[in-house]
């Protein structure tokens, strides 16, 4: 781990993650690639048991506002996905497809968690690739704008109202302390 970074871990915040494609190259620059990440993020989240309030898949980088999953750590999640997309993307002479390790910032209020996903959902708008958050189908953004459910399941007060409708109500179990 880099000198001075601290990452603080089992404290039941979410976290605001960030990692990039290799080099900053825009390994996900296809539809095709934006999907498949998707597709595994989801896969990873169920396997792992973390919940995604937010996410975007830019060109070179990943946003994510997640919570810590109930199996395993949150750094053997992120690299199953990070191995999973690369397994399932990477073409050619290409070694690597994910710059090593992560960004992390503990999100602890409210506010943080409102100006995170802001930040995240304005992304594409501010990369100039779409005129509206809207327009960007590889984000969390018309969850919160429609309630629309996409391939990745977002916590969110549509989500918890479609849970309450269906009498699902759920259970919070403490962490092993061992």
């Amino acid at each position: 781990m880099p000198w001075g970074l601290k990452r603080y871990q089992q404290t039941r915040q979410l976290h605001f993650i960030t990692f990039t494609c290799y080099h900053r190259a825009p390994l996900l620059s296809t539809e095709q690639a934006r999907s498949t990440f998707v597709s595994v993020l989801e896969t990873v989240r169920q396997w792992y048991g973390f919940y995604v309030v937010g996410y975007v898949v830019m060109p070179d980088h990943v946003h994510l506002l997640m919570s810590e999953p109930e199996r395993g750590t949150l750094a053997l999640s992120l690299q199953m996905v990070k191995q999973m997309v690369s397994r399932k993307l990477r073409t050619g002479k290409r070694k690597a497809f994910w710059q090593a390790r992560y960004y992390d910032f503990n999100v602890w209020s409210e506010r943080k968690r409102v100006e995170k996903l802001r930040y995240l959902h304005w992304n594409p708008v501010t990369r100039g690739l779409v005129a509206s958050p809207e327009d960007w189908a590889w984000s969390s953004f018309r969850h919160y704008v429609r309630g629309e459910d996409g391939t990745v399941e977002i916590e969110s007060q549509w989500t918890a109202r479609k849970r309450e409708q269906l009498g699902i109500y759920p259970v919070v179990r403490p962490r092993d302390s061992g």
